[in-house]
């Protein structure tokens, strides 16, 4: 079976320790299972989740497409995590993001946030420039409205956006359908999560009449939603890991995805 879950980064400890050493078993585990793709960034610990990775990982099997994000930098006034899309400044956290990953192409690269106080067209051109140097494969986009997503396909060729969007918060249905229409991968980071008591009572029925859980059932229904979704669940677990994964096998009833399709309305 072709997977279509992916695996977000963000979780795993990074400090030394018995936990570091249960997050790299569990992204070892992931790639065992078949997991296509693995999510990281320089903001998630300043680059301590990429070595991480790379050590986890590298040398990375075929198949496995490592993405990272750039965009994010300490350069707030008292040193303080900001947006920061200069281009210097990407420029120079690809560079480090090729090293911490052990490579010497990032096959897909996302602009974890676009920078209000840069102009958008600085921002892509340098990814741009550094796509044509080889350093990158494919420009991806976060948390991007539709309108700022149609502006950046003028400037470059957008493969992924990477939104907040789960069965109970649809807030970026515009930019996914945007998406499906253009045929751009659709990476909902948070994918599972939970509101009212009565959402998750209506998220709990469909998942005794499945015999899984609920967080399965939110999973299978983002897979169902769109062909183009890649959902990136998180986890430092083997146990949920596998969970997640397992949601690929669920197959909702139209009935069933009729009643989750209404959660959120």
């Amino acid at each position: 079976m072709t997977r279509r879950l992916g695996f977000g980064a963000m979780h795993l400890v990074t400090e030394a320790g018995p936990g570091r050493e249960a997050s790299v078993a569990v992204a070892r585990r992931a790639v065992e299972l078949g997991v296509p793709l693995i999510d990281t960034a320089f903001l998630y610990g300043g680059g301590a989740n990429e070595h991480l990775v790379a050590e986890a990982l590298h040398p990375y099997p075929d198949g496995v497409l490592i993405t990272t994000k750039v965009g994010v930098a300490r350069t707030g006034p008292a040193g303080e995590w900001k947006l920061d899309g200069r281009p210097e400044v990407l420029r120079e956290q690809v560079e480090q993001a090729l090293r911490r990953l052990r490579l010497d192409r990032i096959e897909l690269l996302q602009l974890h946030r676009i920078d209000p106080e840069t102009p958008l067209a600085d921002q892509l051109g340098t990814l741009r420039e550094l796509q044509q140097q080889g350093k990158i494969g494919r420009i991806g986009l976060s948390e991007v409205t539709a309108g700022e997503l149609e502006q950046a396909r003028r400037l470059v060729d957008v493969a992924s956006v990477q939104n907040r969007y789960n069965l109970l918060d649809r807030e970026h249905e515009p930019v996914l359908d945007a998406c499906e229409r253009a045929g751009i991968m659709f990476l909902p980071w948070r994918p599972v999560a939970f509101g009212t008591t009565g959402e998750q009572s209506v998220v709990a029925a469909v998942a005794a009449e499945l015999g899984a859980t609920a967080t399965q059932v939110a999973l299978a229904w983002l897979l169902a939603r769109s062909p183009v979704i890649v959902p990136i669940p998180g986890t430092a677990r083997l146990d949920h890991l596998e969970e997640n994964l397992a949601a690929e096998a669920l197959q909702l009833t139209p009935a069933q995805l009729t009643t989750l399709n209404d959660v959120a309305s």
